[in-house]
């Protein structure tokens, strides 16, 4: 199931003895587009302090209940190493929380990503270690990741190869492996009112700095393009008809 990012958002994250807090925000790649981490506010618990859950150890978003289960104890969390979200998570601070939490890092585990963009450069995964221990020393680790707050990407400008079509409004994330699935792309600057989604595999190039996000598709063919209703569930037929649409070949072959 596809998950709008500013649904997930003040979603309730469930421990096994409790809450933990809110969602606040997803930190995703910008090489591979997954998100790896959730930002969690823990509101008066913990005095404010925000942590960092990764991903692969949530379960599906409930969306009646409003609510996001984590194979986790609210102590394992209140002992977790400290998230300054205001600062660059570093491979070392990822390290730290899987050392805390005993779980090897996504880095070590060698499956493919399903999410990886055409041409991405993708590093190799870390050997585990001879010891048995999949989390190496610091020196060993690959470089830092590059990861992205998906609510300050919102609001990056959007260019077609002929002209800007609008903005990040939002994404549409993948409840199965949080690969983020598309760019909601708000185009009210030239065709008020509608809303349509690119992909990131659709992505020629990103400038972080400069917040602006060069796609391969015309304007034209956007403003052809079915249009998304916020409402309304991404469902399959819609995701071939899109896919069809700007000729592209689809995520799930």
């Amino acid at each position: 199931m596809l998950w709008r990012t500013s649904k997930l958002t003040d979603y309730r994250i469930e421990a096994t003895d409790g809450t933990i807090g809110r969602v606040a925000d997803l930190l995703f790649e910008d090489d591979s587009w997954t998100v790896r981490w959730l930002v969690v506010d823990t509101g008066g618990w913990l005095t404010g302090r925000q942590v960092l859950l990764p991903t692969a150890r949530l379960g599906p978003p409930d969306g009646e209940s409003g609510r996001i289960p984590v194979e986790l104890t609210r102590d394992m969390v209140k002992e977790s190493p400290g998230a300054e979200t205001d600062e660059p998570v570093s491979r070392q601070k990822e390290q730290a929380l899987f050392r805390h939490y005993g779980w090897d890092p996504y880095w070590t585990t060698g499956l493919p990503d399903l999410a990886v963009a055409p041409g991405a450069i993708v590093p190799p995964p870390v050997p585990a270690d001879p010891e048995g221990d999949a989390l190496l020393d610091d020196a060993a680790l690959p470089g830092d990741p590059h990861l992205q707050s998906a609510r300050h990407v919102a609001g990056y400008h959007i260019n077609a190869t002929d002209d800007s079509i609008g903005h990040v409004q939002e994404f549409l994330v993948d409840d199965r492996d949080w690969a983020v699935r598309y760019m909601v792309v708000d185009t009210r600057n030239w065709w008020p009112g509608k809303h349509v989604l690119v992909s990131p595999r659709w992505i020629r190039d990103v400038n972080w700095g400069e917040r602006n996000v060069h796609v391969g598709i015309s304007r034209k063919a956007v403003e052809g393009s079915p249009e998304f209703d916020p409402e309304k569930l991404v469902d399959r037929p819609y995701e071939e008809r899109l896919h069809e649409h700007y000729r592209m070949p689809a995520y799930w072959l």
